[in-house]
């Protein structure tokens, strides 16, 4: 059937896509798994990723320099929802809404107008490779293997004593204190990283499409956490690895369903309204059951 054809002609673009936000599904997974602290700023530091790397670029910068810079852009973004969340004692929820809102206008001023065009100028991909934006196949294979040493990364530093620290001040921040952990720093530090990895997805997909602008964060949140439902609902989360894997997996598989929907005749604009519903009813479906809910809004 044509719908078949088309999702299948589909399925190579879908998987780039998935690959590229699955950092933002690791980005969000960091606080609301591993933290325990709801956070909006993936839908700040996502725009402030590609608008930093972008107007660095156009600046003459190199494409690596201007991506790492990019990435600590973000990691500050987190850094002050957490000193706000913090310090300020706002519930972190509206202190991500905070400094989203914030980032419109600091991505605005760092651009200098609403998006940068960056054809014709050198970017990340290029500087490892010519041949890679010109084939589906190796940007697949490179950012499958950037995600893999980005999850090993994490798996080896959240079982050291500082990754086992950050863990306990999510799971019980009761009890951290008393075991001379202090949970400030380490909050801070894991919102930062979070954010960080949010800020790179949105610094290589900008390098990626030619171009960054201020609204590409736009519901970036959401598809996040309709990925960690898909792949938490597929692995589990029952060991360290198999949560961060969730992540990833959750996001190619999220993608390809949503390119299935298109295949099918949905309008694109029907996308955002069918993802959270989806959410939604992951959220409530184990209340209505009288279950445990997956706890995504808990903290």
């Amino acid at each position: 059937m044509e719908f078949l054809s088309t999702f299948y002609n589909l399925i190579p673009i879908t998987a780039v896509q998935g690959l590229l936000y699955a950092l933002v599904a690791v980005g969000v997974m960091i606080p609301f798994r591993i933290l325990n602290i709801p956070d909006m700023t993936a839908e700040g530091t996502f725009p402030l990723g590609g608008c930093a790397v972008a107007a660095l670029i156009t600046a003459g910068l190199h494409p690596v320099t201007s991506t790492l810079l990019a990435v600590g852009a973000g990691f500050l973004a987190g850094m002050c929802t957490a000193l706000i969340h913090l310090k300020f004692r706002v519930h972190s929820l509206l202190a991500g809404i905070l400094t989203l809102t914030m980032l419109w206008s600091v991505n605005l001023r760092i651009m200098g107008k609403p998006n940068t065009p960056l054809f014709g100028l050198p970017n990340l991909f290029d500087w490892m490779h010519p041949a890679i934006l010109g084939s589906l196949d190796l940007q697949i294979g490179l950012l499958a293997a950037l995600l893999a040493v980005i999850l090993l990364a994490l798996w080896w530093g959240l079982q050291t004593d500082v990754g086992l620290a950050l863990r306990g001040v999510g799971a019980n921040p009761q009890l951290a204190p008393a075991l001379a952990v202090h949970s400030t720093a380490y909050i801070v530090v894991g919102l930062g990283l979070a954010n960080a990895i949010t800020a790179a997805s949105g610094a290589l997909l900008a390098q990626s499409q030619g171009y960054a602008d201020v609204g590409m964060g736009f519901g970036m949140l959401v598809n996040g956490l309709a990925s960690l439902i898909i792949g938490e609902a597929l692995l589990g989360r029952g060991s360290l690895l198999r949560q961060l894997a969730a992540a990833v997996v959750g996001s190619v598989v999220y993608y390809q369903i949503s390119s299935l929907a298109l295949s099918l005749g949905l309008a694109p604009s029907d996308l955002k309204l069918i993802t959270g519903l989806f959410v939604l009813a992951a959220i409530g479906w184990p209340i209505l059951r009288g279950r445990k809910s997956p706890g995504l809004v808990a903290g």
